[in-house]
C-alpha cells in the first residue's frame, strides 16, 4: 500500500509530465510556424511521450487503489525562437524532469517502497535515452555549424522520428 505521501508526490509528477507535454506542443507550434516541420513532428512525438508518462503513472497509482488527482496545468513558458536555443531548453527541462523522477526514488528508497522503486527504476531509464537524445541533436546541431542548410538536413531526420509508446492509454 502507498503512503499517502507517495500517493501526493506521484500526483505532482503525473502533472509535471503533463505539463511537459503542453510545454512541447507549445514548442512544436512554434517552429511549425517558422517552418520546421520535422522539428515539430519531432516535438509532437516528445508530447505523446509525456503524456503517456503521465498515464503510466496515473495507471500505477489506479493499480495501487490510490486516487489520481489532476491539476491546473501552467501555460508553457518558453521564449526561445531558433532551433537550437529551443533545443537547449529541452535539454534543460529534461534534466529538471530527471531530477523529480530521482526525488521520487529517493522517496520510495526511504520508505522502503519497492513497487514504487521499480517504476521510478523504469523512468530514470526512461530518462537517460531522453537526455541522450537531446544532447545527440545539440551536438548535430554544433557539428553542423547552426546553419540554414544543417538546419534543414536535421529537420528533415527529425521529421522522420515516429511514436515509439501507445497512444491509446487504456492500452498502457
Amino acid at each position: 500500500m502507498l503512503s499517502q505521501k507517495m500517493i501526493d508526490r506521484i500526483n505532482l509528477q503525473i502533472n509535471r509530465e503533463m505539463y511537459s507535454a503542453y510545454l512541447y506542443l507549445a514548442m512544436a507550434a512554434r517552429m511549425n510556424e517558422a517552418g520546421y516541420t520535422g522539428i515539430g513532428k519531432w516535438l509532437t512525438v516528445q508530447y505523446h511521450e509525456e503524456m503517456f508518462h503521465a498515464m503510466k503513472f496515473a495507471k500505477y497509482l489506479h493499480d495501487q487503489n490510490a486516487t489520481v488527482v489532476y491539476t491546473k496545468i501552467d501555460t508553457p513558458e518558453f521564449k526561445e525562437k531558433d532551433v537550437k536555443s529551443l533545443f537547449q531548453h529541452v535539454l534543460a527541462h529534461e534534466q529538471s524532469v530527471t531530477a523529480s523522477i530521482r526525488e521520487i526514488m529517493d522517496l520510495a528508497i526511504a520508505e522502503k517502497d519497492y513497487a514504487t522503486q521499480a517504476l521510478a527504476q523504469w523512468y530514470i531509464n526512461e530518462q537517460i535515452e531522453e537526455e541522450k537524445n537531446d544532447t545527440e541533436i545539440l551536438q548535430n546541431i554544433d557539428l553542423l555549424g547552426n546553419s540554414a542548410q544543417g538546419l534543414f538536413m536535421l529537420n528533415i531526420e527529425l521529421g522522420k522520428r515516429d511514436p515509439s509508446v501507445p497512444l491509446d492509454f487504456n492500452k498502457i
